[in-house]
């Protein structure tokens, strides 16, 4: 089955943590997903069947090589499972919250294999930087293989 997670979409996380996840997106993270701290300190969110492929490249990475002991240990040490409520919302834990700076309004981003969870100042800021540059960013895509 072929399926992309994309699109925007604002929510706030309650006092308690919890977060509204679309159901667009419940839809392919399916019962079981996991949580983790992702780059630019937003946060990861990977459907079981993405999360094990990428285990799967963790674990054959040098050991001996220390920045993949790094990311390794950055990535795996905070996942967190994820699962909704019946209200569709879930737990996200003090630790990641505080990591990505979560507080109130939140932004969550389909991209391709996974969402991202993002302050959603953090967000617009990071966004507004993207958009000025795309031209650039997307020159700078071709030594990777990507002419659009």
């Amino acid at each position: 089955v072929f399926w992309m997670l994309t699109g925007e979409f604002n929510h706030s996380i309650d006092a308690k943590g919890r977060l509204i996840i679309p159901s667009k997106f419940r839809e392919d993270l399916g019962e079981d997903f996991l949580i983790t701290k992702g780059f630019d300190h937003c946060l990861f969110v990977y459907p079981n069947s993405e999360w094990k492929a990428l285990e799967t490249k963790l674990k054959a990475l040098p050991l001996n090589n220390p920045n993949a002991r790094k990311l390794t240990r950055f990535l795996v040490g905070s996942a967190v499972d994820g699962g909704v409520d019946k209200q569709g919302r879930v737990l996200i834990s003090s630790a990641l919250r505080e990591f990505a700076g979560l507080d109130k309004e939140v932004v969550l981003v389909g991209v391709l294999n996974r969402v991202e969870i993002w302050d959603k100042a953090k967000w617009d800021e990071t966004n507004a930087l993207v958009e000025e540059d795309v031209d650039d960013i997307a020159s700078g895509m071709e030594d990777l293989g990507l002419m659009i």
